[in-house]
């Protein structure tokens, strides 16, 4: 099944009746949803009144519930304790990971981030024979930084050379940092899913962070929302605000299609194929993480 992304954006109250999200606006049901529909519920809203059976019911339900602040941007996220019968034996693997593994499973996730940020480029008419080349110089661990190497060359390239990513500084961090955190609340409620625990990261370590593992599995998922931010630039150029049409647009990226080893995915459900085999590496069932690709642009793309 496709999960849903539910963006509740005016005052409204939120309930469960006969197993439907209920939404109600002065007494009024203005919509219902199967609360099994949904992956992602995004309460954008601060005078949303919400009972406490509704986010339990999409939460029990493996959905995830994203709470934005004044600012209407993402400031939570609650995940569900327990989406996996085999959680503790899943959870004793992944402690007990070599450092060998972990440093070839990162060496994975870069190089797959360095390729898709290629494609992009490729896609959107930018011809570079750097990237690919940095990629393939990613050894285990990435102790050069090949990472950050890349990063460079691909700012520079994709919004130009006076762009700096920096999520405190001005547009289009701002697209960016909340098509990031859409994306890291959709990855960790996969690895919720597979029985994974989202603290423990493969690179990531920050002792405060407590999605050190979502930020390692989504870095090859971030092209996509470089993608759509390099289209949300194209469409109605820079804005210190986003309006509604833009987070739209944004939150459409976990539905948009991925190319999964040649097939099409809704890119959330790619995620949960890239979680699986996650565990599938950390179990030593297989050797390789499965991530998702661009597609590259054809001949009559216009």
């Amino acid at each position: 099944m496709i999960k849903r992304t539910i963006v509740i954006e005016s005052p409204c109250v939120l309930r469960i009746k006969h197993k439907q999200l209920v939404i109600e606006r002065e007494e009024e049901v203005v919509g219902t949803v199967p609360v099994e529909d949904i992956g992602l519920l995004l309460i954008e809203n601060t005078q949303v009144l919400y009972s406490h059976h509704a986010l339990i019911s999409v939460i029990e339900n493996n959905g995830a519930v994203v709470l934005a602040g004044i600012d209407h941007n993402p400031v939570g996220l609650i995940l569900p304790l327990e989406s996996n019968t085999l959680q503790s034996e899943r959870f004793r693997v992944q402690i007990n990971a070599s450092v060998p593994t972990l440093k070839r499973l990162w060496q994975q996730i870069i190089q797959s981030k360095i390729r898709n940020q290629s494609r992009l480029l490729n896609n959107i008419g930018i011809t570079d024979k750097r990237l690919p080349i940095l990629a393939q110089k990613v050894k285990s661990g990435d102790p050069e930084n090949i990472e950050a190497q890349a990063s460079r060359h691909y700012w520079l390239l994709l919004f130009g050379r006076n762009f700096r990513r920096d999520r405190f500084l001005g547009c289009p961090n701002n697209y960016l940092n909340y098509g990031y955190i859409i994306l890291r609340a959709a990855t960790a409620r996969s690895l919720v899913g597979s029985g994974l625990l989202p603290t423990l990261g493969i690179h990531h370590h920050n002792r405060y962070n407590a999605y050190c593992l979502a930020d390692d599995m989504m870095e090859p998922y971030r092209a996509f929302v470089d993608k759509a931010v390099y289209e949300l630039l194209k469409q109605y150029g820079k804005n210190d605000d986003i309006t509604k049409e833009m987070k739209t647009k944004l939150l459409q990226v976990l539905e948009s299609e991925v190319d999964m080893n040649g097939i099409k995915y809704p890119l959330m459900s790619a995620l949960h194929q890239s979680t699986a085999s996650l565990y599938r590496c950390l179990s030593g069932i297989q050797k390789e993480i499965e991530f998702p690709t661009l597609w590259e642009k054809s001949a009559n793309t216009e």
